[in-house]
Protein backbone atom coordinates (compact mmCIF):
# COMPACT_ATOMS: atom_id res chain seq x y z
CA UNK A 1 0.00 0.00 0.00
CA UNK A 2 1.32 3.43 -1.01
CA UNK A 3 0.82 6.18 1.58
CA UNK A 4 1.71 9.89 1.36
CA UNK A 5 2.10 11.83 4.62
CA UNK A 6 2.03 15.61 4.31
CA UNK A 7 3.78 17.23 7.26
CA UNK A 8 6.49 15.75 9.47
CA UNK A 9 5.65 17.34 12.80
CA UNK A 10 5.27 15.31 16.02
CA UNK A 11 2.22 13.40 14.87
CA UNK A 12 3.64 12.96 11.37
CA UNK A 13 6.88 11.53 12.73
CA UNK A 14 5.04 9.25 15.17
CA UNK A 15 2.89 7.95 12.32
CA UNK A 16 5.92 7.50 10.05
CA UNK A 17 7.63 5.47 12.76
CA UNK A 18 4.58 3.24 13.28
CA UNK A 19 3.98 2.71 9.56
CA UNK A 20 7.64 2.12 8.66
CA UNK A 21 7.57 -0.84 11.05
CA UNK A 22 4.66 -2.26 9.04
CA UNK A 23 6.56 -2.11 5.72
CA UNK A 24 4.26 0.28 3.85
CA UNK A 25 5.51 2.27 0.85
CA UNK A 26 5.69 5.75 2.42
CA UNK A 27 6.44 9.13 0.87
CA UNK A 28 6.73 12.19 3.11
CA UNK A 29 5.98 15.70 1.84
CA UNK A 30 7.53 18.47 3.97
CA UNK A 31 8.33 22.11 3.24
CA UNK A 32 11.43 22.24 5.46
CA UNK A 33 14.29 20.26 3.89
CA UNK A 34 16.17 19.86 7.20
CA UNK A 35 13.16 18.17 8.81
CA UNK A 36 12.61 15.97 5.77
CA UNK A 37 16.28 14.93 5.67
CA UNK A 38 16.14 13.93 9.33
CA UNK A 39 13.08 11.74 8.67
CA UNK A 40 14.41 10.07 5.52
CA UNK A 41 17.77 9.42 7.22
CA UNK A 42 16.07 7.70 10.17
CA UNK A 43 13.34 5.74 8.39
CA UNK A 44 13.06 3.81 5.14
CA UNK A 45 10.77 6.36 3.47
CA UNK A 46 10.89 8.59 0.40
CA UNK A 47 10.81 12.37 0.68
CA UNK A 48 9.65 15.30 -1.42
CA UNK A 49 10.34 18.93 -0.45
CA UNK A 50 7.36 21.19 -1.05
CA UNK A 51 3.79 22.04 -0.13
CA UNK A 52 1.16 19.34 0.01
CA UNK A 53 -1.32 21.85 -1.40
CA UNK A 54 0.65 22.00 -4.67
CA UNK A 55 -0.37 19.66 -7.49
CA UNK A 56 3.19 19.70 -8.82
CA UNK A 57 4.53 18.55 -5.44
CA UNK A 58 1.85 15.89 -5.15
CA UNK A 59 2.67 14.55 -8.61
CA UNK A 60 6.35 14.28 -7.54
CA UNK A 61 5.20 12.34 -4.49
CA UNK A 62 3.22 9.94 -6.68
CA UNK A 63 -0.26 11.05 -5.64
CA UNK A 64 -1.67 9.82 -8.97
CA UNK A 65 -1.03 6.22 -7.87
CA UNK A 66 -1.26 6.60 -4.06
CA UNK A 67 -3.75 4.64 -1.98
CA UNK A 68 -3.93 7.15 0.89
CA UNK A 69 -2.82 10.73 1.57
CA UNK A 70 -2.80 11.95 5.18
CA UNK A 71 -2.41 15.71 5.69
CA UNK A 72 -0.89 16.65 9.07
CA UNK A 73 0.48 20.17 8.62
CA UNK A 74 -0.19 22.79 11.35
CA UNK A 75 -2.54 24.69 8.98
CA UNK A 76 -6.10 23.38 8.57
CA UNK A 77 -6.61 25.03 5.20
CA UNK A 78 -3.45 23.42 3.79
CA UNK A 79 -4.58 20.01 5.05
CA UNK A 80 -8.01 20.34 3.46
CA UNK A 81 -6.59 21.66 0.17
CA UNK A 82 -3.96 18.90 0.09
CA UNK A 83 -6.72 16.31 0.30
CA UNK A 84 -8.78 17.97 -2.45
CA UNK A 85 -5.75 18.29 -4.73
CA UNK A 86 -4.73 14.69 -4.10
CA UNK A 87 -8.20 13.42 -5.00
CA UNK A 88 -8.14 15.49 -8.20
CA UNK A 89 -4.94 13.76 -9.38
CA UNK A 90 -6.00 10.23 -8.49
CA UNK A 91 -5.32 9.42 -4.80
CA UNK A 92 -7.91 6.87 -3.65
CA UNK A 93 -8.41 7.94 0.01
CA UNK A 94 -7.56 11.14 1.91
CA UNK A 95 -7.40 12.20 5.57
CA UNK A 96 -7.19 15.75 6.95
CA UNK A 97 -6.38 16.84 10.48
CA UNK A 98 -8.13 20.03 11.59
CA UNK A 99 -7.76 22.10 14.74
CA UNK A 100 -10.19 24.98 14.29
CA UNK A 101 -13.61 24.34 15.87
CA UNK A 102 -15.40 25.77 12.80
CA UNK A 103 -13.84 23.18 10.51
CA UNK A 104 -14.42 20.41 13.06
CA UNK A 105 -18.10 21.30 13.31
CA UNK A 106 -18.39 21.23 9.50
CA UNK A 107 -16.64 17.86 9.30
CA UNK A 108 -19.54 15.92 7.78
CA UNK A 109 -20.30 18.49 5.10
CA UNK A 110 -16.60 18.87 4.24
CA UNK A 111 -16.19 15.13 3.91
CA UNK A 112 -19.22 14.95 1.60
CA UNK A 113 -18.83 18.12 -0.45
CA UNK A 114 -15.04 18.06 -0.82
CA UNK A 115 -14.76 14.27 -1.16
CA UNK A 116 -12.44 13.90 1.86
CA UNK A 117 -12.72 10.45 3.41
CA UNK A 118 -11.83 11.26 7.02
CA UNK A 119 -11.49 14.52 8.94
CA UNK A 120 -10.52 14.39 12.60
CA UNK A 121 -9.89 16.89 15.38
CA UNK A 122 -7.16 15.84 17.86
CA UNK A 123 -8.11 18.56 20.35
CA UNK A 124 -11.59 17.09 20.79
CA UNK A 125 -10.12 13.56 20.96
CA UNK A 126 -7.84 14.61 23.83
CA UNK A 127 -10.74 16.26 25.65
CA UNK A 128 -12.85 13.14 25.28
CA UNK A 129 -10.07 10.93 26.63
CA UNK A 130 -9.53 13.32 29.54
CA UNK A 131 -13.23 13.21 30.42
CA UNK A 132 -13.14 9.38 30.44
CA UNK A 133 -10.00 9.32 32.60
CA UNK A 134 -10.90 11.87 35.28
CA UNK A 135 -11.18 10.23 38.67
CA UNK A 136 -8.75 7.40 37.95
CA UNK A 137 -5.43 7.15 39.84
CA UNK A 138 -2.12 7.11 38.00
CA UNK A 139 -1.68 3.33 38.15
CA UNK A 140 -4.68 2.96 35.81
CA UNK A 141 -4.71 3.97 32.16
CA UNK A 142 -7.89 3.66 30.06
CA UNK A 143 -7.13 1.84 26.81
CA UNK A 144 -10.49 2.25 25.10
CA UNK A 145 -14.09 1.16 24.95
CA UNK A 146 -14.97 -1.50 22.41
CA UNK A 147 -18.35 -2.51 20.97
CA UNK A 148 -19.89 0.06 23.36
CA UNK A 149 -19.83 -2.69 25.99
CA UNK A 150 -16.30 -3.70 26.91
CA UNK A 151 -13.68 -1.44 28.46
CA UNK A 152 -9.97 -2.10 28.56
CA UNK A 153 -7.60 -0.56 31.07
CA UNK A 154 -3.96 -1.10 31.92
CA UNK A 155 -3.10 -1.43 35.61
CA UNK A 156 0.35 -1.21 37.14
CA UNK A 157 0.57 -3.72 39.99
CA UNK A 158 1.90 -2.19 43.21
CA UNK A 159 3.50 -4.00 46.17
CA UNK A 160 0.36 -3.55 48.30
CA UNK A 161 -2.06 -4.63 45.58
CA UNK A 162 -4.38 -7.50 46.63
CA UNK A 163 -3.67 -9.26 43.30
CA UNK A 164 0.13 -9.23 43.72
CA UNK A 165 1.44 -12.81 43.94
CA UNK A 166 -1.85 -14.37 42.79
CA UNK A 167 -2.46 -16.47 39.72
CA UNK A 168 -4.96 -15.32 37.11
CA UNK A 169 -7.23 -18.20 38.06
CA UNK A 170 -7.22 -17.06 41.71
CA UNK A 171 -7.91 -13.46 40.66
CA UNK A 172 -10.87 -14.46 38.48
CA UNK A 173 -12.33 -16.67 41.23
CA UNK A 174 -12.33 -13.70 43.60
CA UNK A 175 -14.35 -11.52 41.23
CA UNK A 176 -18.12 -10.99 41.23
CA UNK A 177 -17.99 -10.10 37.54
CA UNK A 178 -16.33 -11.82 34.56
CA UNK A 179 -12.95 -10.34 33.62
CA UNK A 180 -10.05 -11.22 31.38
CA UNK A 181 -6.41 -10.28 31.89
CA UNK A 182 -5.27 -10.40 28.30
CA UNK A 183 -1.78 -8.87 28.32
CA UNK A 184 1.08 -8.49 30.77
CA UNK A 185 4.06 -6.24 30.22
CA UNK A 186 6.90 -7.45 32.44
CA UNK A 187 10.31 -5.75 32.22
CA UNK A 188 9.41 -4.53 28.75
CA UNK A 189 8.42 -7.97 27.44
CA UNK A 190 4.91 -8.85 26.25
CA UNK A 191 3.21 -11.90 27.76
CA UNK A 192 -0.21 -13.27 26.78
CA UNK A 193 -0.88 -15.13 30.04
CA UNK A 194 -2.82 -18.29 30.86
CA UNK A 195 -4.69 -19.11 34.07
CA UNK A 196 -1.58 -20.34 35.91
CA UNK A 197 0.30 -17.07 35.34
CA UNK A 198 1.24 -15.31 38.60
CA UNK A 199 1.08 -11.53 38.81
CA UNK A 200 4.10 -9.70 40.25
CA UNK A 201 4.83 -6.22 41.48
CA UNK A 202 5.49 -3.74 38.62
CA UNK A 203 3.66 -5.87 36.05
CA UNK A 204 1.48 -3.77 33.76
CA UNK A 205 -1.61 -5.84 33.10
CA UNK A 206 -4.19 -5.28 30.37
CA UNK A 207 -7.62 -5.87 31.86
CA UNK A 208 -10.93 -6.28 30.02
CA UNK A 209 -14.35 -6.17 31.66
CA UNK A 210 -17.85 -4.91 31.11
CA UNK A 211 -18.01 -1.13 30.92
CA UNK A 212 -20.67 -1.05 33.64
CA UNK A 213 -18.60 -3.26 35.97
CA UNK A 214 -15.09 -1.88 35.43
CA UNK A 215 -15.15 0.40 38.49
CA UNK A 216 -16.23 -2.45 40.78
CA UNK A 217 -13.55 -4.69 39.29
CA UNK A 218 -10.91 -2.05 39.99
CA UNK A 219 -12.14 -1.78 43.58
CA UNK A 220 -11.40 -5.49 43.97
CA UNK A 221 -7.89 -4.66 42.79
CA UNK A 222 -7.64 -2.11 45.59
CA UNK A 223 -8.15 0.78 43.18
CA UNK A 224 -10.99 3.26 43.60
CA UNK A 225 -12.19 5.84 41.12
CA UNK A 226 -13.15 9.08 42.86
CA UNK A 227 -16.39 10.90 42.19
CA UNK A 228 -14.30 13.83 40.93
CA UNK A 229 -16.85 16.57 41.49
CA UNK A 230 -14.34 19.44 41.77
CA UNK A 231 -12.03 19.65 38.76
CA UNK A 232 -9.23 22.11 38.01
CA UNK A 233 -8.03 22.65 34.43
CA UNK A 234 -4.76 24.50 33.88
CA UNK A 235 -4.59 26.23 30.49
CA UNK A 236 -7.39 27.86 28.53
CA UNK A 237 -6.86 26.11 25.20
CA UNK A 238 -9.42 24.90 22.66
CA UNK A 239 -9.01 21.45 24.20
CA UNK A 240 -9.97 22.95 27.54
CA UNK A 241 -13.14 24.38 26.00
CA UNK A 242 -14.13 20.98 24.60
CA UNK A 243 -13.43 19.37 27.97
CA UNK A 244 -15.35 22.06 29.84
CA UNK A 245 -18.43 21.49 27.69
CA UNK A 246 -18.30 17.75 28.38
CA UNK A 247 -17.85 18.25 32.13
CA UNK A 248 -20.60 20.86 32.42
CA UNK A 249 -23.04 18.32 31.00
CA UNK A 250 -21.93 16.03 33.83
CA UNK A 251 -22.60 18.86 36.32
CA UNK A 252 -18.99 19.14 37.52
CA UNK A 253 -17.59 22.12 39.44
CA UNK A 254 -14.84 23.52 37.23
CA UNK A 255 -11.97 25.92 37.85
CA UNK A 256 -9.86 27.06 34.87
CA UNK A 257 -6.49 28.77 35.34
CA UNK A 258 -5.18 30.76 32.35
CA UNK A 259 -2.30 33.27 32.13
CA UNK A 260 -3.71 35.22 29.15
CA UNK A 261 -6.17 37.88 30.38
CA UNK A 262 -8.03 38.05 27.05
CA UNK A 263 -8.59 34.31 27.07
CA UNK A 264 -9.85 34.59 30.65
CA UNK A 265 -12.42 37.20 29.64
CA UNK A 266 -13.63 35.09 26.73
CA UNK A 267 -13.89 31.96 28.89
CA UNK A 268 -15.85 33.85 31.56
CA UNK A 269 -18.30 35.10 28.95
CA UNK A 270 -18.69 31.69 27.36
CA UNK A 271 -18.95 29.71 30.62
CA UNK A 272 -20.53 31.93 33.31
CA UNK A 273 -20.89 29.02 35.75
CA UNK A 274 -17.16 28.19 35.60
CA UNK A 275 -14.62 29.75 37.97
CA UNK A 276 -12.03 31.27 35.61
CA UNK A 277 -8.85 32.48 37.32
CA UNK A 278 -6.18 34.73 35.84
CA UNK A 279 -2.90 33.10 36.77
CA UNK A 280 0.18 35.15 36.01
CA UNK A 281 2.82 34.34 38.60
CA UNK A 282 4.35 31.44 40.50
CA UNK A 283 2.33 28.34 39.64
CA UNK A 284 2.43 26.96 43.18
CA UNK A 285 0.99 30.20 44.56
CA UNK A 286 -1.76 30.26 41.92
CA UNK A 287 -2.67 26.63 42.56
CA UNK A 288 -2.85 27.21 46.30
CA UNK A 289 -4.95 30.34 45.83
CA UNK A 290 -7.46 28.23 43.91
CA UNK A 291 -7.49 25.52 46.59
CA UNK A 292 -5.69 22.74 44.76
CA UNK A 293 -5.74 20.65 47.94
CA UNK A 294 -9.53 20.56 47.76
CA UNK A 295 -9.71 19.36 44.18
CA UNK A 296 -10.73 15.84 43.16
CA UNK A 297 -8.85 16.04 39.86
CA UNK A 298 -6.49 18.30 37.99
CA UNK A 299 -5.97 18.36 34.21
CA UNK A 300 -2.96 20.30 32.93
CA UNK A 301 -3.42 21.29 29.27
CA UNK A 302 -1.01 24.16 28.63
CA UNK A 303 1.10 24.28 25.46
CA UNK A 304 4.24 23.47 27.48
CA UNK A 305 5.07 19.89 28.52
CA UNK A 306 7.36 21.27 31.20
CA UNK A 307 4.63 23.42 32.76
CA UNK A 308 2.21 20.51 32.63
CA UNK A 309 4.68 18.18 34.34
CA UNK A 310 5.55 20.70 37.04
CA UNK A 311 1.85 21.31 37.69
CA UNK A 312 1.21 17.57 37.94
CA UNK A 313 4.14 17.02 40.29
CA UNK A 314 2.87 19.78 42.56
CA UNK A 315 -0.64 18.30 42.47
CA UNK A 316 0.85 14.92 43.39
CA UNK A 317 2.64 16.51 46.35
CA UNK A 318 -0.72 17.91 47.48
CA UNK A 319 -2.36 14.47 47.23
CA UNK A 320 -4.80 15.31 44.47
CA UNK A 321 -6.50 11.93 43.80
CA UNK A 322 -6.61 12.12 40.00
CA UNK A 323 -3.95 13.86 37.88
CA UNK A 324 -3.97 14.13 34.08
CA UNK A 325 -1.08 15.64 32.14
CA UNK A 326 -1.06 16.87 28.56
CA UNK A 327 2.16 15.71 26.87
CA UNK A 328 3.45 16.34 23.34
CA UNK A 329 7.08 15.16 23.24
CA UNK A 330 7.47 11.34 23.06
CA UNK A 331 10.43 11.41 25.45
CA UNK A 332 8.27 13.09 28.11
CA UNK A 333 5.53 10.56 27.51
CA UNK A 334 7.92 7.69 28.15
CA UNK A 335 9.25 9.36 31.29
CA UNK A 336 5.82 9.79 32.85
CA UNK A 337 4.75 6.27 31.90
CA UNK A 338 7.77 4.92 33.75
CA UNK A 339 7.18 6.79 36.98
CA UNK A 340 3.39 6.28 36.88
CA UNK A 341 2.91 9.78 38.23
CA UNK A 342 -0.33 10.31 36.38
CA UNK A 343 -2.41 9.63 33.33
CA UNK A 344 -0.94 11.18 30.20
CA UNK A 345 -2.92 12.79 27.39
CA UNK A 346 -1.02 12.69 24.10
CA UNK A 347 -2.68 14.03 20.95
CA UNK A 348 -0.04 12.28 18.83
CA UNK A 349 -0.60 8.92 20.49
CA UNK A 350 -4.39 9.17 20.09
CA UNK A 351 -4.07 10.36 16.48
CA UNK A 352 -1.72 7.57 15.44
CA UNK A 353 -4.14 4.93 16.74
CA UNK A 354 -7.02 6.49 14.81
CA UNK A 355 -4.98 6.83 11.61
CA UNK A 356 -3.65 3.27 11.73
CA UNK A 357 -7.18 1.99 12.14
CA UNK A 358 -8.24 3.99 9.05
CA UNK A 359 -5.28 2.69 7.04
CA UNK A 360 -5.90 -0.91 8.02
CA UNK A 361 -9.56 -0.61 7.06
CA UNK A 362 -8.51 0.73 3.66
CA UNK A 363 -6.08 -2.14 3.31
CA UNK A 364 -8.82 -4.69 3.89
CA UNK A 365 -10.88 -2.96 1.21
CA UNK A 366 -14.39 -4.15 0.53
CA UNK A 367 -14.18 -7.40 2.48
CA UNK A 368 -16.81 -7.77 5.18
CA UNK A 369 -14.47 -8.51 8.11
CA UNK A 370 -12.98 -5.03 8.43
CA UNK A 371 -11.46 -3.62 11.58
CA UNK A 372 -14.13 -1.57 13.33
CA UNK A 373 -11.94 -0.25 16.11
CA UNK A 374 -8.21 -0.32 16.72
CA UNK A 375 -5.86 0.55 19.55
CA UNK A 376 -2.42 -0.40 20.75
CA UNK A 377 -1.67 -1.67 24.26
CA UNK A 378 1.31 -2.96 26.23
CA UNK A 379 3.69 -0.24 25.05
CA UNK A 380 2.60 -0.78 21.41
CA UNK A 381 3.63 -4.43 21.54
CA UNK A 382 0.03 -5.64 21.17
CA UNK A 383 -3.05 -4.49 19.28
CA UNK A 384 -6.72 -4.52 20.21
CA UNK A 385 -8.96 -5.05 17.20
CA UNK A 386 -12.72 -5.15 16.90
CA UNK A 387 -14.47 -7.06 14.09
CA UNK A 388 -17.97 -8.07 13.08
CA UNK A 389 -18.15 -11.79 12.39
CA UNK A 390 -19.65 -12.65 9.02
CA UNK A 391 -20.52 -15.89 7.24
CA UNK A 392 -17.03 -16.11 5.76
CA UNK A 393 -15.34 -16.63 9.16
CA UNK A 394 -13.77 -20.07 8.84
CA UNK A 395 -14.61 -21.34 12.33
CA UNK A 396 -18.18 -20.15 12.86
CA UNK A 397 -19.94 -22.01 15.69
CA UNK A 398 -16.82 -24.02 16.58
CA UNK A 399 -16.25 -24.09 20.34
CA UNK A 400 -12.93 -22.61 21.44
CA UNK A 401 -11.98 -25.79 23.30
CA UNK A 402 -12.18 -27.86 20.10
CA UNK A 403 -8.83 -28.88 18.61
CA UNK A 404 -9.75 -27.42 15.22
CA UNK A 405 -10.11 -23.95 16.74
CA UNK A 406 -6.52 -22.78 17.05
CA UNK A 407 -5.38 -19.19 17.41
CA UNK A 408 -2.05 -17.74 16.43
CA UNK A 409 0.53 -17.53 19.20
CA UNK A 410 0.06 -14.53 21.51
CA UNK A 411 -3.49 -13.98 20.25
CA UNK A 412 -6.56 -14.03 22.47
CA UNK A 413 -10.30 -13.41 22.01
CA UNK A 414 -11.06 -10.90 24.73
CA UNK A 415 -14.84 -10.64 24.42
CA UNK A 416 -17.85 -11.20 22.21
CA UNK A 417 -20.90 -8.97 22.01
CA UNK A 418 -23.98 -10.90 20.90
CA UNK A 419 -27.42 -9.31 20.66
CA UNK A 420 -26.25 -6.48 22.90
CA UNK A 421 -24.89 -8.81 25.60
CA UNK A 422 -21.20 -8.92 26.55
CA UNK A 423 -19.58 -12.35 26.80
CA UNK A 424 -16.16 -12.89 28.38
CA UNK A 425 -15.41 -16.17 26.58
CA UNK A 426 -14.28 -19.55 27.89
CA UNK A 427 -13.67 -22.91 26.27
CA UNK A 428 -17.37 -23.48 25.60
CA UNK A 429 -17.77 -20.19 23.73
CA UNK A 430 -17.91 -19.87 19.96
CA UNK A 431 -18.17 -17.12 17.36
CA UNK A 432 -21.51 -16.80 15.58
CA UNK A 433 -22.43 -14.73 12.54
CA UNK A 434 -23.32 -11.21 13.62
CA UNK A 435 -21.12 -11.27 16.73
CA UNK A 436 -18.85 -8.33 17.44
CA UNK A 437 -15.50 -9.84 18.36
CA UNK A 438 -12.69 -8.06 20.25
CA UNK A 439 -9.23 -9.56 19.84
CA UNK A 440 -5.83 -8.82 21.36
CA UNK A 441 -2.83 -9.93 19.31
CA UNK A 442 0.89 -9.37 19.22
CA UNK A 443 1.55 -6.46 16.86
CA UNK A 444 3.88 -8.43 14.61
CA UNK A 445 0.98 -10.63 13.43
CA UNK A 446 -0.41 -7.67 11.41
CA UNK A 447 -3.99 -8.88 11.70
CA UNK A 448 -6.41 -7.04 9.41
CA UNK A 449 -9.24 -9.61 9.05
CA UNK A 450 -10.97 -11.79 11.59
CA UNK A 451 -9.74 -14.94 9.81
CA UNK A 452 -6.16 -13.73 10.41
CA UNK A 453 -6.44 -14.66 14.11
CA UNK A 454 -6.49 -18.37 13.20
CA UNK A 455 -3.35 -20.46 13.13
CA UNK A 456 -2.46 -21.93 9.74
Amino acid sequence: MKIIIVGAGRTGRALIKALSEKNYDITVVEKQKSILDAVTDKYNVNGVVGSGASKETLHKAGADTADILIALTPVDEVNLLSCMQAKSVGTLKTVARVFQPDFAEDRESLETEQNIDYIYNPKFDVAEEAANSIGLPGVVKPEGIFADQMQMVSVTVTADSPIEGKSLLEIKQGMKFPILICTVLREGKLIIPDGSFTVRKSDIIGLAASRENIIEVLKNFGIAKTGAKRIMIVGGSVTTEYLTEILLKEKKEITIIEHDIEKCRRLMEKYPSVNVSYGNGEMADILEAENIGGMDAIVSLTDSDEKNMVTSMYAWSRNVPSILTGVNAPEHLKLLHRVNLDITLSASEISVNKLIRFIMNCEVGAEQNEIEKYSTVADNKAEVLQFSACDNFKKLNVKFRESEFRLKKNTIIVSIVRNGNLIIPDGNSSIQAGDRVIVVAESKHKIVRLNDILSD
